[in-house]
């Protein structure tokens, strides 16, 4: 049991104090959401899940046995923006993230996954594989005529070679879809398993499948909360019913242990449409359970 009860943990990440930018694993809030196509409130979303990780610092992970907040981790608190400038927030994200090694970032809307993939990508030199759980495909060339809102992010990061597409898994896919972009986003190599794919199949089946895909070169985790049914996470921008109970995405992640990442985020919590703070706390759950993944692989 720890000492501090959760009502009193520090403000950062896990609780953590540490601020320092050369830690093994380093957190940071990208509060952007002037690309949003539905309900804005993003920016909120950063705060929101380090409030809401409180709950995960009382003991060990109860399959890794390990506690992820004494990992070599560090907080640097929210990167800086160009204030209502898309293009320029993406330049100064992609510039602040070059600066660190293996990040773990709290948005913020899904658009801030591109500059995050451009500096990783830069630093690794070559694409990337790339786990994506979402309701939505994101790979529209635009959206309403923005091409850099938070729909299109996945469009930029296959035509930029930043990810290889044959090495790309979409997981809780259900929104509607116009069949251009759909085709285009099969054409591509992407692999697709729809919510429904997933209800239909067991944790075990759907993290074997994404291991075939992404195989054993460097990957990255992208996680947007609306991939869960708004049941579970009520407080995004972008609702689709249908979508992953709690426990699936959990089972699934703690089934992903051994592959090779390089980095994560988690986006689109808005706290404004949250309840007693559910969506938030799955939020911060995504990220505890990548770091024991993590610190496990560290041994």
């Amino acid at each position: 049991m720890a000492e501090t009860p959760t009502y009193a943990v520090p403000s950062g990440f896990l609780g953590v104090t540490r601020r320092d930018p050369a830690a093994r694993f380093v957190v940071a809030g990208v509060p952007l959401d002037i690309g949003t196509t539905n309900r804005s409130g993003t920016r909120d979303g950063p705060a929101a899940i380090r409030r809401a990780s409180r709950m995960l610092v009382d003991g060990d992970h109860p399959q890794a046995w390990i506690d992820p907040a004494a990992l070599d981790l560090g907080d640097v608190g929210d990167l800086p923006l160009a204030l209502g400038d898309i293009p320029g927030s993406l330049a100064r994200i992609q510039a602040e993230a070059a600066a660190f090694g293996h990040l773990i970032t709290l948005g913020g809307e899904h658009g801030i996954t591109l500059p995050l993939l451009r500096a990783l990508a830069g630093r690794i030199g070559e694409p990337i594989g790339l786990v994506h759980f979402d309701a939505h495909v994101d790979t529209w060339p635009d959206n309403f005529g923005q091409v850099y809102a938070h729909g299109s992010v996945f469009h930029h990061a296959i035509q930029e070679r930043l990810v290889d597409p044959t090495r790309m898994i979409q997981i809780g896919i259900r929104s509607p879809v116009q069949r251009s972009v759909w085709d285009w986003t099969l054409g591509q190599g992407v692999t697709i398993l729809s919510a429904q794919d997933v209800h239909a199949a067991t944790p075990d089946t759907v993290a074997a499948r994404i291991r075939d895909v992404v195989g054993t070169a460097p990957a990255y985790l992208s996680f947007d909360i609306d991939a869960l049914d708004p049941a579970f996470a009520p407080g995004t921008g972008t609702p689709e019913i249908g979508g992953l109970a709690s426990w699936q995405a959990q089972a699934i992640l703690r089934r992903l242990r051994g592959l090779d990442f390089r980095g994560m985020d988690v986006v689109e919590v808005a706290p404004a449409y949250d309840t007693a703070e559910i969506t938030a706390l799955a939020a911060a759950t995504v990220a505890w359970e990548y770091l024991a993944l993590m610190g496990g692989a560290a041994g």
